[in-house]
């Protein structure tokens, strides 16, 4: 099949039967939680890859927490919203089966946003070519990816982190959080805290080589007071909620806080702290820096160049949770968003069942 503008056909040019993908649509709106039965599994039709384009095998797929947001009607996320009946999207990793690209070669592996289905038509301004022999597959959907990238813009950029100083990472045991942390030292903080379930405090600890883990279900701030008496000065935030107020209190005057993600709004949780909590941030004169990582582009090829050189000396643990098959993802998410997962989840998709003309 050539890698050229021309998508490959039979020699007697046929169109080519009508491909369908296994895909996973909104089936209704979920009323708090995620339940598995708000997504459903179904066979969509694929379409013949147009010029610019071409026709992806996706091999894994992210999981990611803001994709439960943009399964409600409300405009809290900063992408759009999915619309019952149709498909989720996000994050893959899939390998190029045919093509009217020049840019996306057959056989290549490409990174782009139309996940949660096992074949894909993706464009070439939205799709990037990645070097599997530079880092795996999983690595450009982890420490190399979107989530490395944003612990990377939120540690260095946003929150300004100075050699030596004490940085406090809540959901520490999860994708963002577990790059984080360790983005932290290797950029010369002093001393990294994490706030994450026990279950993974001694991964955390013995693995990951953090100074300390506070039970996210036990007193964040007295287990903080405890730890970093002298408090901390930069805060990158995951979660929102208590965990935050906790952090607010534990600050060092003049500290930085890095809003990354409120995961804890994200199902509807009610009878969380008040506004009144960020009085915290006026007595201490603190800084809170939301940010959006897709505002940082410029900020890329220095971010894999040095993440890919920390992965290669074996000074960055690229941790990831894989799933098997996209039948599965929907419960997968649901674990996600309990914070069931170690690191990076992913979904390994089912080996292909539909035919691709070549």
């Amino acid at each position: 099949m050539a890698a050229g503008s021309g998508l490959a056909r039979p020699r007697d040019s046929t169109p080519r039967t009508t491909l369908t993908t296994r895909a996973v649509v909104l089936a209704r709106r979920p009323a708090g939680h995620l339940l598995p039965g708000d997504l459903r599994l179904c066979d969509l039709p694929v379409p013949e890859a147009g010029p610019g384009q071409a026709l992806v095998r996706n091999e894994l797929m992210s999981l990611d927490p803001a994709t439960r947001g943009r399964m409600d009607a409300t405009d809290k996320v900063y992408t759009a919203n999915f619309a019952v009946g149709e498909p989720l999207d996000g994050w893959a990793v899939g390998r190029v089966v045919e093509s009217r690209s020049a840019a996306l070669p057959v056989g290549a592996m490409v990174r782009h946003r139309l996940g949660w289905r096992e074949l894909a038509v993706v464009d070439d301004a939205a799709a990037r070519v990645v070097d599997v022999g530079l880092a795996p597959a999983r690595s450009w959907l982890s420490a190399l990816g979107q989530t490395g990238f944003t612990a990377y813009v939120g540690l260095s950029r946003i929150g300004r982190l100075a050699p030596g100083e004490t940085v406090l990472v809540s959901a520490a045991g999860g994708g963002v959080g577990s790059v984080a942390v360790q983005l932290a030292r290797l950029l010369g903080a002093g001393r990294v805290i994490g706030v994450a379930s026990a279950r993974k405090r001694d991964w955390l600890v013995g693995e990951l080589g953090l100074d300390g883990v506070l039970d996210r279900a036990g007193d964040v701030r007295a287990g903080l007071a405890a730890l970093v008496p002298d408090g901390v000065d930069l805060y990158f935030d995951n979660t929102g909620g208590d965990t935050l107020v906790a952090a607010l209190r534990g600050m060092r005057t003049g500290g930085r806080v890095v809003l990354c993600g409120m995961v804890s709004t994200l199902e509807g949780a009610a009878g969380g702290p008040g506004i009144g909590a960020l009085v915290e941030a006026v007595l201490r004169r603190l800084t809170l820096s939301g940010f959006i990582v897709r505002d940082h582009e410029d900020l890329r090829t220095e971010f894999e160049s040095r993440v890919a050189g920390w992965l290669a000396a074996g000074r960055l643990t690229d941790a990831a949770t894989e799933v098997e098959g996209l039948e599965h993802a929907p419960e997968a998410l649901v674990a996600l968003l309990a914070g069931a997962h170690v690191g990076k989840a992913l979904v390994r998709l089912a080996p292909e069942t539909t035919p691709v003309q070549s």
